[in-house]
């Protein structure tokens, strides 16, 4: 008989810290803090996942890309569970998942409800373009002083 030792969930949410979000690549999936829980149920691993917006478009994307990561790493009985409730908030973000945002040049959520600073040249004198921009969870806005447009990830 041979005895196999399934990983631990430590090592699980490190593979998934490798899962990049389909609609912005640059900050994983555990950045995005919708990866809620991870645990063993027997001899399966159960992965609960709360979209950014109950509507998001991206959340088949995202179960497929998960799945598609844990299986690579041999991981045979699997069930990734949604989860709405609690619902997702930008509070979730990890501050490394902030910093990747800006760096990628989309301003982070701020609680005030407008970006802090323009993410390209950190000019603080802005206006808002759009209420909707490259995805419906961002906001188009506009740096007045170096006049580059970009997204806002707004508050939720």
């Amino acid at each position: 008989m041979v005895s196999t030792t399934l990983p631990s969930t430590a090592q699980v949410w490190d593979w998934l810290a490798e899962v990049p979000d389909p609609e912005i690549p640059v900050i994983s999936v555990t950045d995005l803090g919708i990866v809620r829980s991870v645990e063993w149920q027997g001899d399966t691993l159960v992965v609960h996942v709360t979209p950014t917006y109950s509507g998001c478009p991206a959340t088949s994307i995202i179960a497929l890309d998960i799945e598609t990561a844990l299986r690579a790493r041999g991981i045979e009985n699997l069930r990734i569970e949604r989860r709405l409730s609690p619902p997702w908030t930008t509070d979730w973000l990890s501050d490394e998942g902030r910093e990747k945002l800006e760096a990628y040049g989309i301003a982070p959520p701020q609680p005030a409800g407008g970006p802090a600073r323009c993410p390209h040249c950190g000019g603080t004198d802005l206006e808002r373009i759009s209420q909707f921009g490259s995805t419906p969870c961002k906001a188009q806005w506009r740096c007045r002083g170096c006049l580059e447009p970009f997204d806002y990830f707004k508050c939720i």
